[in-house]
C-alpha cells in the first residue's frame, strides 16, 4: 500500500495526480491560516476530482487529532469534516488511519470506525501505518 502524508499544497497536488498512490493521509496537516471566508482544509474541488479520477483515497489520521492541543483539535475536526463533505460529493474513497509510533498509539478497529462515523463517513475503511 502506497501512502503519502500530506499537508503542503504541492505535496497534496502531486499525491492526487499520481495513480500509483493509494492513500493521501491528512491533507489538512500544517494548515494554520484559514482563508477570509472559508477553511483551508488542504483539499478543493480540483484536487478531489483528480483523486477520484486517479483512484486515490483520502485518509483521516486519528492520532493526529489526539496529539493536538485543545484549541487546535476543534479546527482540525472542522477541516476533516469539510474534506469528508468534498469526498462524498465527488465519490472519493475514504479511510480512517491510525499512525503508530509506539505500542500505546495502537487503537481498536471499533474506535477508528466510530471516529469515521463522527466525521460523516458512512462505512469507514481502516488502515494502519507506521512512521
Amino acid at each position: 500500500m502506497n501512502y503519502i502524508i500530506g499537508g503542503k499544497d504541492f505535496v497534496n497536488r502531486k499525491a492526487v495526480e499520481n495513480p500509483r498512490v493509494d492513500i493521501l493521509i491528512s491533507p489538512e496537516r500544517s494548515r494554520n491560516k484559514d482563508f477570509m471566508k472559508s477553511r483551508n482544509s488542504g483539499l478543493n474541488q480540483v484536487l478531489v476530482k483528480l483523486a477520484s479520477k486517479n483512484k486515490v483515497a483520502i485518509g483521516f489520521d486519528f492520532n493526529y487529532v489526539l496529539d493536538s492541543g485543545e484549541k487546535e483539535r476543534a479546527n482540525i475536526l472542522g477541516k476533516m469534516k469539510l474534506n469528508v463533505l468534498l469526498c462524498n460529493k465527488y465519490k472519493v474513497g475514504m479511510c480512517v488511519c491510525n499512525s503508530i509510533k509506539n505500542k500505546e498509539d495502537e487503537r481498536s478497529e471499533n474506535s477508528l470506525k466510530a471516529f469515521g462515523r463522527i466525521l460523516g463517513i458512512s462505512n469507514p475503511k481502516i488502515a494502519k501505518f507506521e512512521y
